[in-house]
């Protein structure tokens, strides 16, 4: 049989289902992994021991998650388990209790196997952690698995976890999963609790999973989704059934595929060829495919740039004021430009939000969906003259639907003449992302991208 750290986590769901597999088992594999890889990709900030884990209070007989691997980005707090932050400030900070996302996985049967290595603060892309140290792309070791929930998807992609959290302010979570070949969804903002979760920005933060295929997402959002009242930025709403609806036939689905100058001027011609190739794809299944203008989404991704790092600065304030010195140079200098954004720059920006937010609610009364590439580029690397200057197109695609709050998927799509994974973006209306999920099972079954394992798996 194949080895199990390999197979997804739906497959171990159905094999710990009908006992072919034990949570043993399946604990055992991915510490191998662990053991083997970590030392190299710097995935984990902090492995959980096998003989230190909880026995999970479980919320059935019968928990979705029975025992199977879950690794947690280092932003999330975990009773009894140290929460960096990717931090020099909180290296030694041990909470006394769960975040709520962590709770509920918990309660659906999940073992946390380790915090997961993150861009500091969240506040970057590449994961090159001057604290901790630099997370390595498991395709190529000397480019950036993408930030800030770098070590959730390298956990993935190489069976280090099952499934991950991470946390998406920009493209954090679609990122990562882009550039290292996996599935990352990005649910509606206030789908999800982010109580216990540090903030980057109150105003676009986001809890997601980054999962090998697109069925471990439905999976995962099933579980992670749900109103919480102590949490001011959640909305309640209707519990969606999200592994039923993601099989709903995708034909006659229209589908707007994003063209212009914002999306094709910075984008690789490699990257756009492969989603002009998934989107012939998803045509041949029956899916109405038409080019649209996508221009109007470049005053979302500025906007978003400037809120982020304006909130990042009101919520460090006090430490970039008493201890500047702890933070890297590249999340200090952004720490200071946001502190001194006026309060003028701050309500422009906030109100080209709201403007983008209009004309993307517009677009979905017309379109089901909105296919575009996760990030223009492939996976930069990590050190060298131009490394931060390609670093800071990966959020070009991605930040704006982070200011619009818009569900949205990214899925692989292919490869680049060297060898590095290519995402398929799938955004659509708030609330659907069970359109979003249809789209990319859709597309995914008719390829079988997720088969596909990095050189040193």
């Amino acid at each position: 049989m194949t080895m199990t750290h390999s197979l997804t986590l739906y497959e171990q769901y159905e094999l710990t289902k009908s006992k072919e597999v034990n949570a043993a088992d399946l604990a055992a594999a991915c510490y191998r992994q662990i053991e083997r890889l970590n030392p190299t990709l710097n995935a984990f900030i902090t492995v959980v021991p096998p003989d230190a884990d909880e026995a999970p209070s479980v919320n059935s007989h019968a928990p979705l998650l029975a025992g199977i691997p879950v690794a947690v980005k280092d932003l999330f707090n975990t009773k009894g388990i140290r929460t960096t932050g990717g931090s020099k400030f909180f290296t030694d900070y041990i909470p006394d209790q769960d975040a709520v996302v962590v709770d509920k996985i918990k309660k659906a049967g999940a073992r946390v196997i380790g915090k997961t290595n993150t861009h500091e603060i969240a506040l970057g892309v590449t994961n090159n952690n001057p604290h901790f140290g630099a997370c390595r792309n498991p395709w190529d070791t000397t480019r950036t698995p993408g930030g800030s929930s770098g070590g959730s998807a390298v956990a993935v992609a190489t069976g280090m976890a099952l499934a991950a959290l991470g946390t998406d302010t920009g493209g954090s979570i679609r990122i990562p999963a882009a550039l290292c070949g996996v599935v990352g969804l990005k649910p509606t903002y206030g789908r999800v609790s982010l109580r216990g979760v540090m903030p980057l920005s109150w105003n676009l933060d986001h809890a997601g999973p980054i999962v090998k295929c697109v069925e471990d997402a439905a999976l995962m959002l099933q579980i992670m989704e749900g109103y919480d009242a102590e949490d001011p930025t959640s909305f309640k709403t209707l519990p969606g059934d999200f592994l039923s609806h993601m099989r709903d036939n995708a034909r006659g689905r229209k589908v707007a595929f994003a063209v212009g100058a914002f999306v094709e001027d910075e984008t690789d011609p490699e990257v756009f060829a492969a989603v002009r190739e998934a989107a012939r794809v998803l045509s041949e299944l029956g899916v109405e495919i038409t080019e649209v203008n996508a221009d109007f989404l470049r005053e979302a991704a500025l906007a978003n740039s400037l809120v982020t790092q304006a909130d990042a600065a009101a919520f460090h304030r006090e430490r970039l004021k008493e201890r500047p010195d702890w933070f890297g140079a590249d999340v200090r200098q952004r720490l200071e430009t946001g502190a001194k954004f006026s309060a003028t720059e701050y309500a422009l920006a906030r109100r080209a939000q709201v403007e983008v937010r209009r004309k993307c609610d517009l677009l979905f009364e017309e379109y089901d969906s909105l296919i575009l590439p996760t990030t223009p580029i492939a996976a930069p690397v990590l050190e060298g003259e131009d490394a931060i200057a390609r670093a800071r197109l990966l959020t070009r695609l991605t930040a704006p639907f982070n200011s619009t709050g818009l569900p949205a998927l990214s899925v692989p799509c292919g490869f680049t003449s060297e060898g590095l994974p290519v995402g398929l973006q799938i955004v659509s209306r708030a609330w659907n992302e069970a359109g979003v999920l249809r789209i990319g099972y859709a597309y995914q079954q008719a390829t079988e991208r997720r088969r596909v394992n990095p050189p040193v798996f």
